[in-house]
């Protein structure tokens, strides 16, 4: 439960979608544990959520996980866990690394940008692209790095 963790650290940049360090541990998921049990564990991690509060806000419940305007990075976690367990499968560096969960990044501002847009109504898209994944990318690069970093640490360590 990392990811529950990781969502309970957080600063609120823009009150409709919280920075946390969730994506470290979904990044992190997905490199360290392979694309299915990656993806296993944010199933796992979402299904916490329909009983508890696990994620950056306080409440829990199918309504809360899907009714939100940051509902779309919540529930593509999954596949970009999958998406960097698959690529790090085939790339081994720490570039590799990097670049597998810069590819799961792309996933999950994909869908989050998406779902804001939707969500809200009265952003035009350059505002949803803006408030919803431009305003995040130094931090999620940075979180990228570290994650690539500790994965590669780990790697050495135990493997």
């Amino acid at each position: 439960m990392l990811t529950a963790a990781g969502a309970k650290i957080n600063l609120p940049l823009w009150e409709e979608v919280p920075f946390t360090l969730q994506t470290v541990f979904v990044y992190g998921s997905g490199l360290f544990l392979g694309a299915g049990r990656g993806a296993l564990a944010q199933l796992l991690y979402l299904a916490a959520g329909l009983f508890w509060p696990v994620t950056a806000g306080e409440g829990s419940g199918f309504a809360y996980l899907t009714g939100r305007v940051s509902s779309g990075y919540l529930l593509a976690f999954p596949l970009v866990a999958a998406v960097c367990g698959y690529a790090s499968a085939r790339w081994n560096s720490f570039w590799g690394s990097m670049l597998s969960a810069e590819l799961g990044s792309l996933v999950l501002f994909l869908c989050g940008f998406h779902w804001l847009y939707a969500a809200l109504g009265s952003l035009s898209w350059g505002e949803a692209f803006y408030y919803g994944w431009i305003k995040y990318l130094p931090f999620d690069l940075a979180k990228i790095i570290l994650t690539a970093y500790l994965y590669q640490l780990a790697r050495k360590q135990f493997v």
